[in-house]
């Protein structure tokens, strides 16, 4: 399901692309080796990301947020709104700046400030942990944290594991209703949000792209060390099971050829008995696609602008 136009020219595209994943190493979150290697390797390759993103007339700062790193990013145009940005990488690497190529693309197509959340990962923390640390900053947040962004609407964005950790911390956030009450929209790709694994992660093969398709219901375990599948599944650790009742309007993304389809698939369908919800299924695409140089990736990533532009338009229209 999607309403973007899918062209033959696209598929053929990323038809060409998994063809050269197919040849890639698969992320493999139980091995905690490669977890380690790669986020070194994802260190090395941010030197020098500040000045990256100066040439493109974006600040940077480094924030606490309640004691939690936060990365902030600001074009030189008034700011509409702010994204708060969870990144994603298994919950064993990533951090902040990996997602700065995508967020100067949310400041320079929407006119946005980015908080994205470097919260700690699962290979010095708990999972709890890092759902805490994503708390207190969404909380720091909408409390006025950031003064000159307190009367802004404000989005959650997350991808992958942070899509899990975007759609854990609205179920939290509404304990604070007034808090809560600030965030107009929700932007999730490809999420994890059944930790005892959706049929479709059950079902992943050896010939699963990106992601190790046989290992991933005991890399979930792993992450949930002493809890049985019903555990897992309790909210807000498994975000599908929660109250879906008072949601933000959202849009979100998933490719076909990702395990992890059907946590999106069953997460729409909740989301949408309470608040308009987006869905778009994306053929011939794996977990991760909109990093990758393909027309699929740049469609979604589009859509992902003018979903967020009409959001502020509609805004604007029925202010005082």
């Amino acid at each position: 399901m999607t309403g973007m136009v899918v062209e033959d020219a696209a598929l053929q595209d990323a038809h060409r692309f998994n063809r050269k994943l197919a040849w890639a190493p698969r992320f493999k979150m139980r091995n905690r080796v490669m977890p380690a290697l790669v986020q070194a390797l994802l260190r090395a390759s941010q030197v020098g990301a500040g000045r990256k993103l100066a040439r493109r007339a974006i600040g940077v700062t480094t924030l606490l947020a309640n004691g939690v790193p936060v990365r902030v990013l600001r074009g030189p145009e008034p700011v509409t709104a702010v994204l708060l940005d969870f990144h994603g990488g298994g919950w064993v690497i990533g951090n902040a700046a990996m997602d700065d190529r995508q967020n100067a693309a949310w400041i320079e197509a929407c006119g946005v400030a980015v908080v994205s959340v470097d919260y700690r990962l699962a290979v010095n923390t708990p999972l709890a942990g890092m759902m805490h640390d994503c708390l207190a900053a969404a909380r720091w947040l909408l409390d006025g944290g950031i003064p000159a962004f307190t009367s802004l609407p404000v989005f959650v964005v997350g991808e992958s594991a942070g899509g899990h950790l975007a759609a854990g911390t609205l179920l939290q956030l509404q304990a604070w209703p007034a808090l809560f009450a600030r965030i107009d929209g929700a932007v999730l790709y490809y999420g994890v949000y059944d930790l005892a694994g959706t049929p479709s992660v059950h079902q992943a093969g050896p010939d699963t792209l990106v992601l190790d398709g046989p290992g991933m219901p005991t890399a979930l375990r792993l992450l949930t060390p002493g809890l049985d599948d019903a555990a897992r599944r309790a909210p807000p650790l498994s975000p599908l099971y929660g109250d879906l009742a008072n949601m933000p309007p959202a849009l979100m993304v998933a490719g076909a050829l990702d395990p992890l389809v059907d946590d999106t698939i069953a997460l729409a369908a909740r989301w949408g008995q309470g608040a308009a919800c987006e869905l778009h299924l994306l053929p011939e695409c794996p977990h991760g696609f909109i990093r990758f140089p393909t027309l699929l990736a740049q469609r979604t990533v589009a859509r992902s602008h003018a979903w967020l532009r009409a959001r502020l338009h509609a805004r604007a229209a029925v202010a005082p």
